[in-house]
């Protein structure tokens, strides 16, 4: 099944190491903006009194949080699923509970998940795991880092533009298309550096360059291509720092080397010894020209860049952090890259949101009354055309669908039969039904097992593409061994060796 589409790429784009205890923030008056103020940074004045903590972005992030429960955990309870990746997740996460090396068997038999991308840092979830095993806990952790990084995103808008235009980015952030197709489309272990940049851009904003810099770090573990995001970070820290802090600057410049050194020894060392054929990604991000696919490319660009900041972001230094992700994405043979489908764009909606925000402080403090104006009516402008979206093609637009809530009588139907699957079994399995077993049993991809005769066999064949008699398509698979039909439900078929 292919993945549901929000919208096509041809319509139109215009349709410290901790956050201070204590922030002050401005509101923007009629002064500020028929006025550039003295001094180009971050104001003083504050509407409320000092020391007292602004609950607005907590109360944004908890709000996202439950929009993203109900748009991802509805969509698996209806078992409207699209990929494999939550079941690989799963398994490896399943591995590191239980203290054994990241295999994920869907990958083929005895994968090390390492050797495919190199993400430990999934192993932060493990601990939730054991206590609530089952692929729900990875959606609901999901949803948690997704609604988590809107706190430093409406934090800084809020430090920097005032309290209201800060709740409008925030939201404007979290509805965003780029975070919503990834909250969408399975578990992925970007869901980590999504907040991890924009507790790094938050402080890069604050002038807190260890802080950023800290916060950049763990992306070295998220995914192998983001250590070139660090080494941008830390050019744009340098940038920043310079001339002020000249010690900031050596120290940003050189863990800006030393990323970029670390990412590619992932790539051709740490991976490798983890796989069994090397990378095996070298074909997916080789093989095209910059105009290949010219006209998809720039409709995504259009995308991250038109209805999240109205192209003011262009202004701001902090946009050179999405350039690692879209060069990568641009430059690679898969046309998959360069579209707004699925997971890819969400790294990039912190960076383009926290680069908004600075575009407009440093707009505000100019001596073009025009483009002050049109930065300050941004914030609002940027929400409208959010929630205008969500509304209408983003997958929040079925929230107000009765049957988002409901759990159709095929999954209640389909679980029942995979329920005569005895926990611990061997089972090859497609799409569909491999969700509701990788918590529970050693599941191969289907016509992927190299070897291994599963006890059982499980597929989707709604389409007939196994043929009418798809015992006849498991003996193709595996000559010798006979499976006889066990059942059938809404098109899912359940086979057992005999």
């Amino acid at each position: 099944m292919g993945p549901y589409r929000p919208f096509e790429l041809a319509a139109s784009p215009s349709a410290g190491v901790h956050a201070a205890p204590a922030e002050e923030y401005e509101t923007v008056t009629s002064d500020a903006i028929t006025r550039p103020a003295p001094v180009p940074g971050p104001t003083a004045a504050a509407t409320r009194p000092a020391g007292t903590r602004w609950a607005g972005p907590w109360v944004v992030a908890a709000g996202l949080f439950a929009v993203y429960l109900v748009v991802s955990v509805g969509r698996f309870r209806r078992m409207e699923w699209s990929s494999w990746d939550l079941g690989i997740f799963e398994q490896a996460i399943r591995a590191y509970a239980h203290l054994r090396e990241p295999v994920a068997d869907l990958k083929g038999p005895g994968a090390n998940i390492l050797g495919d991308h190199f993400s430990p840092i999934i192993a932060l979830v493990a601990p939730v795991y054991r206590l609530f095993p089952g692929p729900v806990t990875l959606l609901v952790v999901q949803a948690a880092l997704f609604a988590l990084s809107a706190v430093p995103v409406t934090r800084a808008a809020g430090r920097l533009l005032g309290p209201a235009r800060g709740i409008a980015l925030g939201v404007a952030y979290g509805l965003a298309w780029g975070i919503q197709r990834a909250v969408e489309f399975d578990f992925h272990e970007i869901a980590f550096a999504v907040p991890l940049l924009a507790f790094a851009l938050e402080a890069v904003l604050a002038r807190r360059w260890r802080a950023a810099l800290l916060w950049g770090l763990p992306l070295l573990l998220v995914k192998e291509d983001l250590g070139f995001t660090l080494a941008a970070l830390a050019v744009v820290v340098a940038w920043r720092a310079h001339p002020s802090d000249r010690r900031a600057v050596r120290t940003a410049l050189g863990v800006a080397v030393g990323a970029a050194v670390l990412a590619a020894l992932v790539f051709t060392v740490v991976i490798p010894a983890f796989a069994t054929a090397g990378y095996g990604y070298w074909d997916k991000i080789q093989g095209a020209g910059p105009l290949d696919g010219l006209g998809t490319k720039l409709a995504t660009l259009g995308w991250v860049l038109i209805p999240t900041t109205g192209l003011l972001a262009l202004r701001s230094p902090l946009l050179l952090v999405a350039a690692p992700t879209l060069g990568w994405r641009f430059l690679s043979g898969d046309p998959h890259y360069w579209s707004t489908d699925w997971h890819y764009s969400a790294v990039l909606m912190p960076v383009v949101t926290l680069a908004l925000v600075d575009a407009i402080d440093i707009v505000r403090r100019g001596r073009r009354p025009r483009l002050r104006a049109y930065a300050l009516q941004l914030p609002t402008a940027v929400l409208a055309a959010g929630l205008a979206l969500a509304a209408t093609t983003l997958p929040t637009s079925r929230l107000a669908e009765a049957r988002t809530y409901e759990r159709p009588a095929r999954a209640v139907a389909v679980e029942r039969l995979l329920a005569e699957i005895p926990d611990g079994a061997v089972v090859e399995a497609d799409t569909t039904p491999l969700t509701r077993l990788t918590s529970r049993c050693r599941v191969l991809w289907i016509g992927g097992s190299k070897g291994v005769v599963p006890d059982w066999i499980a597929i989707d064949n709604s389409s007939k593409w196994a043929g009418e008699d798809p015992t006849a398509y498991a003996l193709q698979l595996h000559p010798g061994a006979r499976f006889a039909l066990v059942g059938e439900a809404e098109g899912i078929v359940l086979m057992r060796r005999s």
